[in-house]
């Protein structure tokens, strides 16, 4: 039996993205020492308010990244609709890092020790990796990847670039090397030529 979640009355709704935005800014600077109750004092709302819509940190944590997952499901939709494999491929990779880059509370619940709850945020989850793996499996296909990429090969080059945003750029840079190293091989060359 599934129950159908009731939609957040109007005053519920701004609680909870009070509760998301004074979460997203001190667990962006502090990661895990940042505490709940802090979160609900920073937010303007009391602990209470704050439990009511999240059971607990990792929770929390999980509606922080099932948001950004959704904004980068937007993201890879669009890009999927060009036509140019390299150009789709491109255009998800930047621009989900880009989204990413002033998120430093969703970049430190993917790559800190404690993975959010993929539970509560399986559904977004699903949908992008379904979105990306249709865009990399048209870019190996084009020859633009080469002929072993998969889906999972871009959640690394996105970790890793996510592990360099230090705040000079140098993760486009890392990035860029990490596509050299991935590009199919020309037409008539042998790989590894």
């Amino acid at each position: 039996m599934t129950t159908e979640r009731q939609p957040l009355r109007a005053d519920a709704r701004r609680n909870r993205e009070a509760i998301l935005a004074a979460a997203a800014e001190l667990l962006g600077a502090r990661g895990d020492d940042a505490q709940m109750e802090e979160i609900a004092s920073h937010a303007g709302l009391g602990i209470g308010t704050v439990y009511r819509h999240f059971a607990d940190k990792r929770s929390l944590v999980a509606a922080i990244v099932g948001r950004r997952f959704e904004a980068a499901t937007d993201l890879a939709l669009a890009a999927e609709q060009l036509t140019d494999p390299t150009e789709a491929f491109e255009r998800l990779l930047y621009g989900y890092l880009e989204s990413v880059e002033a998120d430093s509370a969703f970049r430190r619940a993917l790559l800190g020790p404690q993975e959010p709850r993929w539970d509560a945020i399986a559904e977004q989850k699903v949908a992008l990796g379904d979105v990306v793996e249709r865009i990399v499996t048209r870019a190996v296909e084009a020859g633009v990847l080469r002929s072993d990429f998969d889906a999972d090969d871009f959640v690394l080059i996105t970790r890793g670039a996510m592990a360099n945003m230090t705040g000079d750029g140098d993760w486009r840079r890392h990035v860029q090397l990490q596509l050299e190293g991935v590009r199919g091989a020309p037409s008539g060359s042998a790989p590894g030529a």
